[in-house]
């Protein structure tokens, strides 16, 4: 009920705004508008995941697949690949990302039945299978757009600390925390654009003379 409730009281918005984001793709790169992949959510189920694409049409997953395998098998910040600049984004494509305007289309896996607005982040399959068998947990609840680990730090919390959170959220799930969490979401979407601005005017500045890379069109 609170699902259907917040779609259907920003409907409006979110038809403008998913509308700009369609454009920003369509003049940004060649292709289709949307992104489709197949994640796991509850209790392990497959199911195909909608968003806006933000990555070129001939864009590797296998960097992706091995940037995630070493977040996995270590304790480092929970960083996203294309805040180090990835150069298979379109333009655009990194603030789309780190707003989460990317991820408008999942409304419609919500309707679905497939997510809900609050609850863990659906893993892509082969992240699954890395699983070790207490980290399961996190998948008793349904996954959601927005959750506990991503308003307690994301980026800054280690791939153990985000299934805590997740496990943590799967055993106190209830309305009220869900509000909560969505009254903190928008705080803590702002906090993580400031933060990828703040780590690439670092790196531009580490760079040699501070001078970036020429870009080929």
């Amino acid at each position: 009920m609170l699902d259907l409730a917040i779609i259907v009281a920003v409907s409006p918005g979110l038809l403008l705004l998913g509308g700009a984001v369609a454009l920003v793709v369509l003049c940004g790169s060649r292709g289709s508008v949307f992104f489709r992949q197949r994640r796991v959510g509850y209790q392990g189920r497959q199911f195909t995941c909608y968003k806006f694409r933000t990555m070129r049409v001939d864009a590797e997953s296998e960097p992706h697949r091995g940037y995630t395998t070493r977040l996995i098998k270590s304790q480092s910040p929970m960083i996203k690949l294309d805040a180090q600049r990835d150069p298979r984004l379109i333009p655009l494509g990194a603030m789309l990302r780190a707003t989460g305007l990317d991820e408008l289309p999942q409304l419609l896996n919500v309707l679905r039945g497939e997510m809900s607005i609050v609850g863990p982040r659906p893993c892509i399959p082969y992240e699954y299978e890395l699983y070790e068998p207490w980290q399961l947990r996190r998948f008793e609840a349904v996954p959601g757009l927005t959750g506990l680990w991503q308003v307690s730090g994301k980026n800054r919390t280690t791939f153990s600390q985000m299934i805590r959170l997740d496990i943590e959220y799967a055993e106190r799930s209830s309305l009220w925390l869900d509000v909560k969490i969505i009254l903190m979401t928008l705080p803590a979407l702002w906090r993580q654009c400031v933060e990828m601005r703040e780590l690439k005017r670092k790196e531009a500045t580490a760079s040699p003379a501070g001078i970036a890379k020429p870009v080929r069109s």
